[in-house]
């Protein structure tokens, strides 16, 4: 869902998943929307939508979600690591980690608007790169006692970071994306699986995605495609189940209570059957 300060908080959808037997919580991040329009909303509509300029904090946010369950996954769906301090974020992502006993997922991306991509500093083109190093630079400060990155875009001399996320390398990293060359290249060296925003064409593309992994030296049965903001039914997640995958992220509309528990009922129930 996308979680803003007009709809239900992280504590209360975070208990109304878990209670419905449902397994995970994710959010979206946004740093912030620039009132400049260079780039087109990705969802086609004339302007953007209010929900993209009111995001919470992810970690925040997903901190509360995990301080009331008990074993609901939260994940970030998906954080912009191109636009995060690598070392900040490290902490946090191990910090939250560790807090909620290994139940933390660590969903990334690229980034689609160039306006708020540019006020952190990284460039359109830039910013797959700049993302690639900051997760390979985090993974370092997951992992080693001393740490040390020497990149194009990060550098870390020899350093001290703790707390050391509960599982070893760190949590599980999803990359979100469309299907292709470079998407599949940055699963297959760094990534533990796939998120395809909507999860159309996933038949289609695991065999490119198996090829990038085998020549990455990759087991490719090792990865997880989780398709994300799917809007469910019967024979879609039986689809899904059938071509191996084991979680779908289901779209809630942003609002109140009275909006998203009834379709989070739905989806318990259409699960459950």
């Amino acid at each position: 869902m996308f979680m803003t300060d007009q709809t239900m908080g992280p504590a209360d959808l975070a208990r109304a998943v878990e209670e419905r037997g449902l397994h995970s919580l994710y959010v979206p991040e946004h740093t912030h929307i620039p009132t400049s329009r260079l780039t087109r909303p990705p969802t086609g509509d004339a302007e953007l939508r209010e929900e993209y300029k009111r995001t919470l904090d992810p970690f925040v946010a997903l901190s509360v979600a995990a301080a009331v369950t008990e074993r609901l996954v939260v994940g970030t769906g998906i954080c912009l690591v191109a636009q995060r301090d690598p070392i900040v974020t490290a902490k946090a992502v191990a910090t939250l980690d560790r807090l909620s006993q290994g139940r933390f997922v660590f969903g990334i991306g690229f980034g689609w608007n160039a306006d708020e991509i540019a006020d952190h500093g990284v460039s359109m083109a830039d910013r797959r790169d700049v993302a690639r190093e900051h997760v390979l630079a985090m993974r370092a400060l997951w992992s080693d006692d001393v740490a040390t990155f020497d990149g194009k875009y990060v550098q870390i001399p020899p350093t001290w970071s703790w707390p050391k996320p509960p599982r070893e390398g760190g949590p599980p990293v999803l990359i979100g994306g469309a299907a292709g060359p470079k998407m599949f290249a940055h699963v297959a060296e760094y990534a533990d699986g796939w998120i395809p925003i909507g999860g159309a064409g996933i038949r289609a593309a695991l065999p490119d995605l198996h090829r990038a992994c085998e020549a990455a030296g990759r087991d490719p049965e090792t990865l997880q495609i989780v398709p994300f903001g799917t809007v469910p039914d019967a024979g879609k997640l039986e689809y899904y189940e059938s071509i191996g995958v084991t979680e779908v992220v289901l779209r809630v509309p942003g609002g109140g209570a009275d909006r998203v528990l009834p379709i989070l009922d739905e989806y318990a129930s259409l699960v459950a059957s």
